[in-house]
């Protein structure tokens, strides 16, 4: 297991920062490296900080931009001033307690009481659900998976609901397989492979679109989901359903009837497990899932615009006593998580892991916590407002831009909160007769956010393909309203009409990028597809 300051030299290595050329010997002493360098801590290859940009895989920086707007919540967003303001205050705040009271129990107690305070901002009932911390929402598919494979048995059958608009990162978690080449913790890893004690596993995988990029009806979803499930029952195997709340492109599935009707069909065959990791839901929508002994997926970097990888399992109280009473987990999950990350009140699974701090995985959920703060301080109607103003701007852009398409968002059921409006408005783009390709839109994309050609970077949210193979999908770009949008505009009544202005810009540069051949893969195949 790589301890945490062979975390952070790893990280320099990767990307030097100007730390002092006297490498810490300590954990303790691995906070005095600079901010920057912890947030890119603890986690995955794709937190990885390019040299040449100064970013990572999903083109956000360490530190604030605030001069590059950001439409990009459904992927990932910089760090904001305000979180990382928060992450300067936590990181001083530890060291100050760890230097009197040791850095493990302070460590621990600052968790914790980050735990219960989320709970508060996400009115999830306390003390009865749990939360498990994770690095990322990959990381938090397989705590789920290991939690469901220890509760209900080895024979376990994975069924994947919206496979099509999820995380890359599921291909692999859902087979109970390392999905990069470094887990959380440090550790080397091969992609594909078993993770010890939990893979592999057997995994059904339900798509949104059909083979011809057609969108399926919900009805027929709920409809393949239930036989799905149905199926595997009947032939003896336990299964995990992970249902999605908010998929890439804004899509829920299956419906909540169907979700109801498996749950009371199969108790104690069955283990739901919500996919919300957009956090796209408000806190009645939450609670409905983990009163119904839901687990659910959350993170901290999509809709409430943390920094990218913080990732949680909400484990409802139905659930508590059981894992508090389990024996032991998959070995295997030690190299993705530490005893911190497990509520204090398990202790027996959480001797299974390692003591030492993950710095960067705390310091992204302080940064978190901190814009879920500013977010609940908003009056519930002024959020279901602005977020329909916005929506409004965001779809009428579109609309109006000569190469862009909308993609029709799905009707969500009628609810007091803001989220029965969209915040996800994904579109194709069409050049030449034919539509965008998820290369020629990933060429685009990048330009856009390296503010290639003398062009104003922007961040929109990553391309999503569908239907061919390859490269050659037909794909969508995404602008996404966030929580920060929200704040921002509470705090400001100009903010709405800047948000605005600079989707429009985005849009309008995305124009002028179609017309610059050299940006564009050469795609004899895209030239034949028919606009959609």
């Amino acid at each position: 297991m790589a301890h945490p300051g062979s975390l952070i030299r790893q990280a320099a290595e990767r990307r030097p920062l100007g730390a002092a050329a006297d490498k810490p010997q300590s954990p303790l002493r691995e906070l005095f490296a600079p901010p920057d360098l912890l947030l890119t801590c603890g986690g995955d290859t794709r937190i990885d900080i390019d040299p040449a940009t100064g970013c990572n895989a999903y083109g956000c920086s360490p530190s604030p931009a605030p001069e590059i707007p950001s439409f990009a919540s459904c992927t990932a967003s910089t760090i904001s001033p305000r979180g990382y303001e928060a992450v300067k205050r936590a990181r001083d705040a530890l060291m100050s307690s760890a230097m009197l009271h040791g850095l493990v129990e302070c460590f621990d107690a600052r968790i914790e009481a980050m735990r219960d305070e989320l709970k508060a901002l996400l009115g999830v009932p306390q003390p009865g659900a749990e939360i498990v911390f994770t690095s990322s929402g990959t990381d938090a598919q397989l705590v789920a998976l290991g939690l469901t494979r220890a509760l209900l048995g080895d024979h376990l059958v994975t069924v994947v609901a919206g496979a099509d608009q999820t995380g890359t990162g599921t291909a692999f978690t859902a087979h109970g397989q390392h999905f990069a080449a470094r887990s959380a913790c440090g550790v080397a890893a091969t992609r594909g492979a078993p993770i010890n004690g939990l893979g592999p596993v057997h995994s059904v995988k339900l798509r949104l679109r059909d083979a011809g990029g057609r969108l399926c009806s919900p009805s027929s979803v709920d409809a393949e989901t239930l036989e799905m499930v149905e199926s595997a029952v009947a032939q003896g195997a336990r299964v995990m359903l992970e249902a999605m709340d908010c998929s890439k492109l804004g899509y829920a599935a299956p419906g909540d009837r169907c979700l109801d009707e498996i749950a009371a069909r199969w108790p104690g065959r069955v283990q739901i497990v919500i996919d919300a990791c957009q956090a796209r839901l408000g806190s009645q929508r939450l609670a409905s899932y983990l009163d119904r002994g839901f687990m659910v997926l959350l993170t901290g970097s999509k809709f409430f615009g943390g920094p990218a990888f913080s990732g949680a399992v909400l484990v409802p109280p139905q659930l508590v006593g059981p894992i508090g009473a389990l024996p032991r987990l998959a070995p295997g999950l030690a190299a993705y998580l530490g005893r911190s990350d497990w509520p204090l009140r398990w202790q027996a699974l959480r001797a299974q892991f390692p003591a030492q701090p993950n710095f960067g995985e705390w310091l992204r959920w302080e940064a978190a916590l901190e814009e879920i703060r500013a977010y609940a301080a908003v009056p519930v109607p002024f959020r279901r407002d602005i977020i329909r103003k916005l929506g409004d701007g965001l779809a009428g852009l579109i609309s109006a831009s000569p190469s862009a398409r909308l993609l029709p968002p799905q009707s969500r059921a009628a609810n007091a909160d803001e989220f029965a409006l969209p915040t996800i408005f994904a579109f194709t783009l069409h050049r030449g007769g034919s539509t965008l390709s998820l290369a020629e839109c990933r060429a685009l994309h990048h330009a856009l956010a390296h503010g290639t050609a003398g062009h104003a970077a922007c961040l929109l949210g990553q391309p999503v393909g569908w239907g061919g193979r390859g490269d050659d999908k037909e794909a969508a770009l995404r602008l996404c309203i966030s929580a920060g949008h929200v704040v921002d505009s509470y705090a400001d009544p100009a903010v709405p009409d800047r948000i605005l202005t600079d989707a429009a810009s985005a849009l309008t540069t995305l124009e002028t990028l179609l017309r610059q051949p050299s940006l564009f893969p050469d795609n004899n195949a895209a030239k034949e597809r028919h606009v959609h």
